[in-house]
């Protein structure tokens, strides 16, 4: 059962056949260093999931058929399931002992802006709870809707508008319809001699919209940006009308109401167009890795080429932890030599911690900003390690998900977390966050491993990327919430953010007041009242 995308499996991360068994050698290797037997726990049947009975009135149903016709609203097993909850490792693990309780009452597929609108009309006037839903891959819980005080919950699927709608060539700007995912846009924009240069690590399967309304940053941020830096206008469709913002390449009129909707999660309304500043296509592109001594040295290295505007397209510096798993280099998780944590099972020799760089551009400025890069890098002693390690890392960047579920599958949880915090107080955020994971699964008297990198890196500061992998307790999703609240008090202390790109959803909620203080709070409240008055869209996201 895929549901109506046509590729992600219900139980895991996108496409069944992209699914392989974790080795018999990881295997065993994981037992040896957790000291603990890996025991198998694949999904439960389709027909053992638990859904809610449905509570959608008969005159609702109809009205909503009546905008969008019959084919296009969608009540059936697959369809609700599908669009159950995010990707997250406890939105996974709770579908895959059964329960899909958090399944919407219909799935509603629009085609334009217009049939939004009317969507959201009939939805106000029958009192439905309505989740704007793209890839579905949200990880911290954004798609999950609260009931209470609603007559039903719908999920409004967008992926029927994936239009590339118009290329101003001359201004390199586009218009995106939000359903277009990550590859589409790719291969739209390529026909025009184009690029985004926006690759998360959710880009095969997450849309233009979910981009937008979770701030996401790419792989390629140090080169190209985050998302948000490369919207120049949107178009909302909102309860009380239509929201157009952006007008000019920059403008002194107010303040940028673009900020209110790009990280919305579609709270405010739903993004039914996304106008983008693209660039042309590289005309070439080098990967590499490199090695170096300690995390924290590096960092102020990747620190140093920040502030001396020589920054690569691509920055990935791996701690020691993660260097060892394998994972600073595309391979999955294998084992550990310093901490009981990972070892790798295809290891680059040399230990400490391994960084990719990766150019794209102009032939010229990739060869300049290699050398130049690779001049500082040695300086600082750094061993060159050559293309082979970024050619993996490329090659496998987007298999993180699937290594996960493959843990899942032998009864490993796997789970990450991300901050950001300025150069100044990143060494205190990077040690005090681990610290507190590992103090939280000492309590539990679970060993575990904790991994972390850098891929995201500013003048001003960089984020923090952790990979957390133990064996599942009897109540894995109870002791991941123990370890994130941890966590997340941790990042707190230590002056970082709750979220660099993954967003709020219900999983960041409680702490949002705490980095965005109460006149905060009140003013996203604001304007929540004015623009969904009725409070229909995703309540509980951003707001309680």
């Amino acid at each position: 059962m895929t549901g109506v995308d046509g590729g992600m499996v219900w139980w895991g991360w996108g496409a069944a056949e992209a699914h392989t068994p974790l080795p018999a050698g990881v295997r065993s290797l994981l037992e040896q260093v957790l000291g603990t037997a890996c025991r198998d726990t694949p999904p439960v049947g389709t027909d053992a999931l638990r859904l809610p009975v449905g509570s959608l009135a008969d005159d609702a149903h109809a009205a909503l058929v009546g905008v969008l016709g019959p084919a296009w609203v969608r009540d059936d097993r697959a369809s609700l399931v599908r669009h159950c909850r995010g990707r997250s490792t406890t939105d996974l693990l709770r579908l895959r002992a059964g329960d899909a309780m958090d399944a919407p009452d219909a799935v509603v597929l629009p085609a334009s802006h217009d049939e939004v609108h009317a969507v959201l009309a009939v939805c106000g006037r029958h009192r439905l709870a309505v989740v704007p839903f793209g890839g579905g891959t949200s990880v911290v819980g954004g798609l999950v809707a609260v009931r209470a005080g609603f007559a039903g919950v719908i999920a409004l699927d967008v992926t029927r508008m994936n239009r590339l709608v118009s290329v101003d060539a001359k201004s390199q700007i586009v218009a995106v319809e939000p359903g277009v995912r990550g590859p589409a846009l790719a291969a739209g924009l390529a026909t025009h001699g184009f690029t985004l240069g926006h690759l998360p690590q959710s880009w095969e399967y997450a849309t233009v919209g979910g981009f937008a309304a979770t701030r996401s940053s790419g792989q390629a941020s140090a080169g190209h940006g985050r998302f948000d830096s490369m919207v120049v206008g949107v178009r909302v469709a909102t309860p009380v009308g239509t929201w157009e913002l952006g007008r000019a390449p920059a403008s002194a009129a107010g303040p940028d109401l673009r900020e209110l909707v790009l990280g919305s999660e579609g709270a405010f309304g739903v993004i039914t167009q996304v106008r983008l500043r693209v660039r042309p296509r590289p005309e070439a592109t080098h990967y590499e890795g490199w090695r170096l001594t300690d995390f924290t040295g590096a960092a102020d290295v990747l620190r140093t080429l920040a502030q001396r505007d020589l920054l690569p397209t691509v920055v990935r510096l791996s701690d020691e932890v993660e260097t060892a798993a394998g994972l600073a280099g595309g391979s999955p998780v294998t084992a550990d030599p310093v901490t009981g944590g990972a070892v790798t099972a295809d290891p680059v020799p040399g230990g400490g911690c391994h960084l990719i760089t990766g150019y794209e551009g102009r032939a010229g400025w990739v060869a300049a900003r290699r050398s130049e890069v690779g001049e500082l890098l040695r300086a600082a002693g750094a061993v060159a390690l050559g293309r082979d390690i970024g050619a993996r890392w490329l090659r496998d960047r987007f298999r993180g998900p699937y290594l996960r579920d493959a843990l899942l599958d032998v009864g490993m949880f796997a789970e990450t977390l991300e901050t950001a915090g300025f150069w100044s107080t990143l060494p205190g955020l990077y040690t005090g966050v681990r610290d507190a994971i590992v103090a939280a699964l000492a309590v539990q008297d679970a060993p575990g491993v904790v991994m972390c990198h850098i891929s995201h890196v500013y003048p001003t500061g960089a984020s923090l990327y952790f990979t957390v992998v133990y064996p599942q307790p009897g109540e894995p999703v109870a002791s991941w919430g123990r370890v994130k609240a941890a966590a997340t008090r941790a990042v707190l202390d230590a002056g970082g953010t709750i979220t660099h790109h993954h967003a709020v959803g219900t999983d960041h909620q409680p702490w949002l007041a705490a980095e965005i203080g109460d006149i905060g709070m009140a003013v996203l409240r604001s304007v929540k009242d004015t623009l969904d008055p009725a409070g229909i869209l995703n309540p509980g996201i951003l707001l309680r």
